[in-house]
């Protein structure tokens, strides 16, 4: 199964997120930009692609052992930016930044130790993904305009294992489905 690590907002960040990408629609230039939906609002901590059925028992202990070890942190959404020459339209974070690199480098780590071939090592860069393009597109507007926001602060007190589930239909612009197999309580056992 395709595999993630990651934070997820609470219900009232992400409303708070759909109010701004809701302005970011009016922008000329939106409907080239294919946007994300909120079941997929999620800061990505580590990517393990497809894993095999037998290593996820032991990718599951080693990130409830990383949770456990990880202190609940005060995070906001906040700022934005874009990768790839506007192929990614994304919105950042602040607080807890420091917290959140340590523990996706903790998320790598554990998938490696259980035995996933992770690539080469990235410096993380907390960032939530609201758009796409396959053309580049000028999205310096739509940064413009996620820099002067910022959500609620919320406390991050869980880890998640995301299954995405990618598009099989052919519609264009169907989006991936996330589903949630596991969660695990920041700090626990401490």
């Amino acid at each position: 199964m395709r595999l993630f690590a990651a934070v997820l907002p609470p219900d009232h960040v992400v409303h708070e997120l759909a109010a701004e990408i809701a302005k970011l629609k009016r922008l000329p230039g939106s409907e080239g930009l294919r946007w994300t939906n909120r079941p997929g609002w999620h800061f990505t901590l580590a990517f393990y692609g497809e894993v095999a059925d037998d290593l996820v028992p032991d990718l599951s202990d080693r990130l409830s052992r990383v949770a456990r070890r990880t202190d609940p942190f005060d995070l906001a959404l906040s700022g934005g930016g874009q990768f790839g020459h506007g192929k990614a339209l994304w919105t950042g974070a602040y607080g807890g930044v420091e917290a959140m690199r340590l523990l996706a480098e903790r998320a790598e780590a554990a998938a490696r130790k259980a035995g996933l071939p992770m690539g080469e090592h990235r410096r993380y860069k907390a960032h939530l993904t609201v758009a796409r393009s396959r053309d580049s597109v000028d999205v310096r507007p739509f940064v413009d305009l996620l820099r002067g926001f910022t959500s609620t602060t919320w406390t991050v007190s869980e880890l998640a294992l995301v299954r995405s589930n990618l598009p099989r239909s052919g519609v264009p612009g169907e989006q991936p489905r996330y589903e949630v197999v596991a969660r695990w309580a920041l700090g626990a056992g401490r």
